[in-house]
């Protein structure tokens, strides 16, 4: 849904799991679950003594009459756990930090009984360290012609602080990109403990030392690494203490090449071309489309093509099925069906694309109608800019 809200709609009693999130819920009856992720930076003032966040928080709307329990996904490492280990939720009621027992925890979850629905998420307290399953995330500024400067940061696997990393390098005065890397940590992060990140070639690289915390901070620490020469450029991660690899990656030349900022480029220029036509000659030629809105023209486009929709399925990620039951008007029984064949996946979106062009305008629907239902800023920017393409005559179809 808009500003990242997911909904989940279930028809029976059951378990069922978000493959967005890795939320579990549980319900007694069919229901419409909605949900979003939230920040821990604004909760985790109210974690005292040695209670610490252990996965992500949500914010979550249900019939808590319905929704008998949900299960969190957390990313601590369990396989030496003591037993002084409590695992609970923080859970706001009436703006109050109100600290709930969970039910029960497994290697990837903590499951909670649900008492009411606000603002909730999974933590543990203990007085040793614990490790952390970790990622690694690479971004590099853009709009530089000689020199190459990256910010890596460090954080568990936590959807939460993962957002909030995200969140910051987007409100940064500088731009980045970021860099599609193999994100997973090889090792456990351990709290407390410091790490270095060093490269090949060498860069210029700061600070020498970064230490890994879970106290929640306004700002997220990063490493700046800056080079002079062109890539390839070897990073590694490495475990101060015991001088092994936490995480490595190659970054190559093809990498560091904005491919948003160049579409961005070309559909500033295609709307120029479409705007600097004079009214006199505009008026002399017989155009395919009756309107133009912000260089996008928008009526009388040709009906969308069986390789149009396959274009666009292919550009469609896993939030398909949501864009399909929110903007296509399409309902859940009808996607379940679509599922049901052996197709592979990018077949199934094909069909769910087609389902909604044979239900519009008598299987006439064109390109602009759809590229209307899907001009959302939840659906992928693959999926607009290909529709906009379509449009614009530069679809290699």
């Amino acid at each position: 849904m808009s500003r990242g809200r997911l909904q989940l709609v279930v028809e029976d009693e059951g378990t069922y799991e978000c493959s967005v999130t890795g939320l579990v819920f549980e319900v007694s009856q069919g229901v419409q679950i909605k949900y979003c992720l939230l920040s821990w930076s604004k909760f985790g003032a109210y974690l005292k003594d040695e209670w610490k966040f252990a996965g992500p928080i949500f914010d979550v709307d249900c019939d808590p009459a319905i929704l008998k329990s949900i299960q969190f996904p957390h990313s601590l490492c369990l396989a030496d756990q003591d037993d002084d280990m409590v695992f609970s939720v923080l859970h706001m009621k009436n703006s109050k930090p109100v600290i709930e027992p969970s039910v029960e925890h497994s290697g990837s979850h903590i499951k909670w009984s649900v008492s009411s629905l606000s603002p909730v998420g999974p933590i543990v307290q203990t007085n040793r360290q614990v490790g952390h399953h970790g990622v690694v995330l690479v971004f590099k500024e853009v709009d530089q012609q000689a020199s190459y400067s990256f910010r890596v940061y460090l954080a568990p696997n936590n959807d939460s602080d993962i957002k909030d990393i995200m969140k910051e390098v987007r409100s940064s005065k500088k731009k980045y990109m970021k860099m599609e890397k193999p994100p997973t940590c090889q090792r456990l992060l351990e709290e407390s403990k410091k790490y270095r990140l060093t490269s090949d070639p060498e860069g210029d690289i700061t600070p020498v030392n970064f230490q890994f915390t879970l106290h929640v901070v306004k700002l997220k620490g990063y490493f700046e690494a800056f080079f002079e020469q062109p890539p390839p450029f070897k990073l590694s991660l490495i475990e101060v203490e015991s001088d092994q690899v936490v995480w490595s990656a190659t970054i190559r030349e093809g990498d560091c090449v904005d491919n948003g900022s160049e579409k961005t480029k070309r559909r500033i220029e295609r709307k120029r071309n479409s705007t600097s036509t004079s009214e006199e000659e505009a008026n002399g030629k017989r155009s395919r489309w009756d309107d133009e809105s912000d260089g996008i023209r928008t009526d009388k486009c040709p009906k969308v093509t069986n390789e149009q929709l396959m274009e666009v399925a292919k550009c469609m990620g896993k939030e398909w099925k949501q864009v399909a039951i929110s903007y296509l008007g399409l309902d859940l029984k009808e996607l379940e069906k679509i599922e049901v064949g052996d197709e592979e996946l990018t077949m199934q979106k094909f069909r769910m694309l087609d389902l909604w062009r044979q239900r519009r305008s008598k299987g006439d629907a064109g390109v602009a109608e759809l590229y209307t239902c899907l001009n959302k800023d939840d659906v992928p920017n693959e999926v607009r800019d290909a529709l906009e393409d379509m449009m614009n005559g530069d679809s290699s179809k």
